[in-house]
């Protein structure tokens, strides 16, 4: 088995060359001896606590790499729930819903129609990452030398389509505006989950790439511009109140405005902050450090408690259970919900954007016009060797202003700040700056790339 295919946050690489039938069998018996050795004495006597979840997206080879980590559960004795092809969030309804001790979805979210992988989840959707386990299921599943066990698990298959659209609905109000509203599935499981969750409301539904046979017509990655261009020509010439883009796995969204114009995912964290505190006063709101100043601005103006951390879901859901933050939001398009068990949705993102426009006098466009007050140049990307180092650089070259390591290197100063940080991955650094002006933001964005170089 091929080491690399373990990430920081999830399994994930190219298939079958990297991941196949004998690697999910592997990585099904080692997270289930994970996932059941995890639980608690009062857990153990409850009904499904020694059963986990299973669930899978669209890509062609999900259903054959799904059975065959079934298969290496149940030869660790573990009973299977199979739920299907699903949606991630779904996941994390069912890991709750059902009390399993955990669930896995085989999936490679975003990534190209040759890739696949598996997100492992345990007690309560806790993200099972590097840091919470990912590591000891890696070590157990390479030493395993052969894919034959006995059998002494079983395997139940559920489908909880009605159930989750009852939890993912109970969130929407009842006064809800005929609205016209353009969504590009991504030919992912968006294409699945948006009929069956939200076919039933009084909205016009203009569909885009909704087909869902593991093909792409574009890279399922709405963070990356150019994937948008369908739902900003459907948006334009369908005359739509809004558009919703959606990653392959439907845990991330972008959101466009009706003139066509992207809304950041930071822009929407401050634009739902007081929705939110208008619910839950005085509430913690958390948001990764990327995130413009608005946010902070925004959730200190409405009486809440502004949460910043580092990025990656597994710190953000910590950081939200740890503050009991009714709600989080990331620049990479997840939104989590302390009423949701802590956990990110696509769909009840949607549902909550859904509430704020159908309640509101004025268009998208004039909701964010007001938190666009900052210059931002989007994350770039530079190619450095020795990251540590290079940061180092930067924090002696900084060193009057504000600085914190949080996440890589964050340098403030009173009308401008960076946050550097280096990719788990790749020979990486990440750069994020904004500024009160564009002249500023240029400027110093020129002065950082001196350092740098030009971003890859």
């Amino acid at each position: 088995m091929d080491p690399t295919i373990f990430k920081a946050y999830d399994i994930r690489g190219i298939c079958p060359d990297q991941i196949d039938e004998e690697a999910a069998w592997k990585i099904g018996c080692a997270s289930a001896r994970f996932l059941r050795s995890h639980l608690h004495g009062y857990e153990r006597g409850q009904a499904n606590s020694q059963s986990l979840c299973v669930g899978r997206d669209m890509r062609t080879h999900s259903e054959s790499i799904a059975q065959a980590l079934i298969k290496g559960m149940n030869s660790a004795g573990a009973n299977v729930i199979d739920i299907g092809m699903i949606d991630t969030p779904q996941m994390y309804f069912a890991i709750n819903h059902l009390g399993t001790c955990g669930g896995v979805q085989v999936t490679a979210s975003h990534n190209p129609a040759k890739y696949n992988g598996f997100k492992i989840s345990g007690l309560n959707a806790k993200p099972v990452s590097e840091d919470t386990g990912l590591k000891d299921i890696q070590h157990v599943a390479m030493a395993l030398l052969h894919t034959k066990g006995k059998v002494t698990g079983s395997v139940e298959k559920h489908d909880l389509t009605e159930e989750y659209k009852k939890h993912v609905l109970k969130f929407l109000y009842p006064k809800l505006k005929k609205l016209k509203i353009a969504i590009d599935a991504s030919n992912g499981m968006a294409g699945k989950m948006i009929p069956a969750v939200f076919g039933d409301l009084p909205i016009e539904i203009v569909k885009i790439n909704f087909k869902h046979d593991g093909k792409f017509k574009h890279e399922p990655n709405p963070l990356v511009e150019k994937n948008l261009k369908e739902v900003k020509t459907a948006i334009k010439s369908k005359k739509c109140n809004f558009g919703v883009c959606f990653d392959g796995d439907a845990d991330r969204l972008m959101m466009v405005d009706e003139k066509g114009k992207t809304v950041s995912c930071d822009l929407m964290t401050a634009l739902m902050a007081p929705y939110f505190l208008e619910k839950q006063p005085k509430s913690a709101i958390v948001y990764d450090l990327r995130s413009s100043l608005v946010v902070s601005e925004e959730i200190l103006k409405n009486g809440g408690t502004p949460r910043r951390e580092r990025v990656g879901h597994a710190f953000m859901k910590k950081a939200l259970r740890d503050s009991h933050a009714v709600f989080g939001g990331e620049l990479s398009g997840h939104f989590y919900y302390r009423d949701n068990y802590y956990a990110d949705s696509g769909a009840i993102t949607l549902v909550h954007m859904l509430n704020i426009i159908s309640a509101a006098k004025k268009p998208l466009s004039e909701l964010i016009k007001p938190l666009r007050r900052y210059s931002s140049s989007g994350e770039l990307n530079f190619e450095v060797e020795d990251k540590q180092t290079k940061m180092k650089e930067l924090a002696k070259k900084y060193k009057d202003s504000q600085i914190d390591h949080l996440d890589g290197v964050t340098i403030r100063y009173k009308d401008w700040w960076f946050n550097c940080r280096p990719s788990n991955t790749e020979p990486l650094l990440r750069l994020n700056v904004e500024a009160k002006s564009n002249g500023l933001l240029k400027e110093k964005l020129s002065g950082l790339e001196a350092q740098l170089g030009k971003p890859v």
